[in-house]
């Protein structure tokens, strides 16, 4: 990618995945692009669990009631947790660390999508935290935070169109 401004204009969420799977050297530079990530203090509270087994992808994709079964037909994913006993900000430390695997992803060429786990349900009430931490035995010290489907891109998706920016959001607050 030429520029960062068009990085993010182009990064959009892929629920819709090839059956190709990723290059370890991609793998490695998604994985890289987490541990480079900003991070309070430099305390490094988060903890990154790869998965590429289709039977615990499946079983993964069922921990929503909505917005995860898609990961069925992922190459990959990578759950983001943290530990709230290392830094009192885990889940905005782990937020930047899969922002920058997503950024990651689409600088690579590959489709991503952020599924959120944290304080979400499946269809029988069940916290999606806890059927992730049970289908990958995850140390109960770890808070499950996100997760990122990965793989190479199923569909084409335009680029975000500017004209929908919310520019009313933005005060900015100066000297006259």
């Amino acid at each position: 990618m030429e520029k960062f401004s068009e990085l993010i204009k182009i990064r959009r969420s892929m629920r819709k995945f090839t059956d190709e799977m990723l290059t370890g050297e991609e793998v490695k530079l998604i994985l890289r692009a987490a541990l480079m990530a900003p991070n309070s203090k430099g305390t490094h509270s988060w903890e990154f669990w790869v998965v590429d087994d289709k039977s615990k992808l499946q079983q993964l994709s069922l921990c929503k009631q909505v917005g995860s079964d898609f990961l069925a037909d992922a190459a990959m994913a990578v759950v983001v947790t943290a530990d709230p006993l290392v830094s009192d900000v885990y889940i905005e430390d782990a937020s930047v660390a899969t922002t920058m695997m997503l950024l990651q992803a689409e600088d690579l060429g590959l489709g991503s999508c952020w599924i959120q786990i944290r304080q979400r349900f499946d269809n029988q009430g069940v916290p999606s935290e806890e059927i992730v931490r049970q289908v990958l035995e995850i140390p109960a010290n770890l808070q499950i935070v996100s997760m990122v489907a990965l793989g190479h891109k199923g569909m084409e998706r335009k680029p975000f169109n500017e004209d929908r920016l919310l520019w009313e959001k933005v005060h900015i607050c100066s000297e006259d």
